[in-house]
């Protein structure tokens, strides 16, 4: 699915509210003709610019910010992934997935439009996805054991790669790039979402499918959503680079955190999904 929380290039500033320092006696009622500025910094009233923007003061947003929130929240999922792959009975697995996928679902967008970003809200999508994940890899490691493993070392090092390869290639995020990664994500969870449907009714469209015996057609689309989720990653870590540089409030280090989260839980799916075609 699509990234809505940073998914654009002013995801950070858009919601974003700089404290601001005026001088001293600002707003003040005073008598005819008095200048609270003259009053304060006299020996700077020859420069000075009633126009100006006033001083952005306040913690800002920063890199190490972003790794320790994103570190909290991947390590909330990855809690209660365990949790649920251990003690989840085997008869509550699908319930469990349909559940949480529904409840996470909702909960991205009820968090994402908050102009400050509830930092519950961020980790009990955290905790829901979490059981979602423990789901998803107890029933694919029923049927292939060792599977997990393997995805999740998969899905670090493709993260890594992808950071790499932004830094050290210098790969700029342009307008249409933005726009024709998310036009395609759009539509290809629009297409996902309409299968998901489909298949709580009973109808299988081929879309999507796992192990050997799943068609090229349900191949295809895994490789097409784990292209479309590493140039999120992408565009994911543009738009915390912007964030930084605009020094965005710190609090929005939760929303960078929640964002990189949302995208590298659809990753590991995807991985898993695909591992699963070259097993028997």
């Amino acid at each position: 699915m699509a990234n809505p929380i940073i998914g654009s290039p002013d995801a950070f500033t858009r919601h974003s509210t700089p404290q601001q320092t005026y001088p001293q006696g600002y707003g003040q009622q005073q008598g005819p003709g008095y200048d609270p500025y003259q009053q304060q910094f006299p020996e700077q009233q020859q420069n000075y610019n009633p126009y100006q923007q006033p001083v952005s003061t306040g913690a800002v947003m920063t890199l190490d910010d972003v790794l320790a929130k994103t570190a909290i929240t991947l390590g909330t999922v990855a809690l209660f992934a365990v949790a649920a792959f251990i003690l989840l009975p085997w008869n509550l697995v699908t319930p469990a997935l349909i559940g949480s996928g529904i409840v996470g679902l909702v909960t991205v967008f009820l968090v994402a439009g908050r102009a400050k970003l509830p930092v519950g809200g961020v980790l009990f999508y955290a905790a829901v996805e979490g059981v979602f994940i423990g789901a998803f890899s107890k029933f694919f490691n029923e049927l292939w054991p060792g599977i997990v493993v393997t995805a999740v070392l998969a899905t670090f090092v493709t993260a890594g790669v992808t950071l790499a390869a932004y830094k050290f290639f210098n790969i700029r995020v342009t307008a249409k790039f933005r726009k024709v990664v998310t036009i395609a994500t759009i539509a290809l969870a629009g297409v996902l979402l309409v299968n998901f449907v489909l298949a709580l009714l009973g109808v299988d469209t081929g879309l999507r499918g796992a192990g050997a015996g799943a068609g090229m057609l349900a191949i295809g689309v895994s490789a097409v959503a784990v292209v479309l989720a590493v140039l999120n990653l992408v565009m994911d870590f543009d738009s915390v680079e912007r964030g930084i540089a605009a020094q965005a409030p710190a609090q929005e280090s939760w929303r960078a955190a929640f964002g990189i989260t949302i995208t590298m839980v659809w990753l590991y799916t995807e991985i898993l999904r695909i591992l699963s075609y070259f097993r028997n």
